[in-house]
């Protein structure tokens, strides 16, 4: 049963961080597929590398030649990966579209377009904490908690959508947070483990979806085993066009922020995922 999308309760501006790789069209053609199903404006954002992050390394107050040249070559290389991203946004056909170059110092940037952002964008790389979007990844997911769309693959919004869900905190805002997007779903699939001594029941959720409009049907995981696998198993058994997912993790001062879960969804797998944490 398809689900009604009952008005435009959902996304009116939609944002995909490029840094100039060749791998970025993917994200890009991607949030232009979520953002026409919203009518939504399309924000592409270029992050540069950051000279303020390059001075420190370099010494205060020192403009000897090594510096002076690091700087032409941190520019030269910014106006270069500007340039691919501008060409891959402007292959892009649709009119409601915004592409704008982050400033120094970045993060402070980016950490203000995040906050007026229905949704964020990035690609495989940045997600597995490759490529120069890692940090930028793990900053608007973990600091920001704005949610995340990680496009690995052509989306079809039209498709079925699995949802994980165990009724803890992280998979229920990120179940929350979803419902726009599980709104344009043929079909929406409620999936979990039994978990502990009192297993959450899967048909709250499905509750309450039921009450915003969309239909779902639920399906339980085996009880132990590898969680992870049983999740892509699913994926691939409905032939899911993406998976709702809670980020799990800790303070970015860790070496890496991200819990076991989130971190094997983040770097073995193939699936698109939208998270929130």
């Amino acid at each position: 049963m398809t689900n009604a999308n009952t008005g435009h309760s959902g996304w009116a501006r939609i944002s995909v961080l490029l840094s100039g790789a060749e791998a970025e069209r993917v994200p890009l053609e991607v949030g232009l597929e979520i953002a026409k199903s919203f009518g939504a404006q399309l924000n592409a954002l270029f992050a540069p590398p950051d000279p303020a992050e390059l001075a420190p390394w370099l010494g205060e107050g020192f403009m000897g030649t090594v510096q002076v040249s690091a700087m032409e070559s941190l520019k030269s290389i910014a106006e270069d990966s500007e340039a691919v991203a501008r060409a891959q946004f402007s292959a892009l056909d649709y009119v409601a579209k915004s592409f704008y170059a982050l400033k120094s110092p970045v993060w402070q940037d980016l950490a203000c377009e995040t906050r007026l952002s229905d949704l964020m964008l990035f690609g495989a790389d940045s997600a597995k904490g490759q490529g120069l979007l890692a940090e930028a990844f793990t900053q608007v997911l973990m600091e920001e908690r704005t949610g995340v769309f990680i496009a690995r693959q052509a989306l079809d919004l039209k498709g079925t959508a699995i949802v994980a869900w165990d009724g803890k905190e992280p998979s229920s805002r990120a179940a929350r947070r979803a419902v726009p997007l599980l709104k344009q779903a043929a079909k929406v699939v409620v999936i979990g483990a039994p978990i502990g001594d009192r297993p959450v029941d899967l048909n709250r959720l499905v509750n309450y979806y039921g009450a915003h409009g969309i239909t779902a049907e639920v399906e339980l995981l085996p009880k132990g085993g590898d969680i992870v696998g049983a999740l892509v198993d699913a994926n691939v058994r409905h032939n899911a066009a993406f998976m709702v997912a809670g980020a799990f993790g800790h303070s970015r001062l860790r070496e890496f922020a991200f819990g076991g879960t989130t971190r094997a969804l983040l770097q073995n797998t193939t699936l698109n995922l939208y998270m929130a944490h």
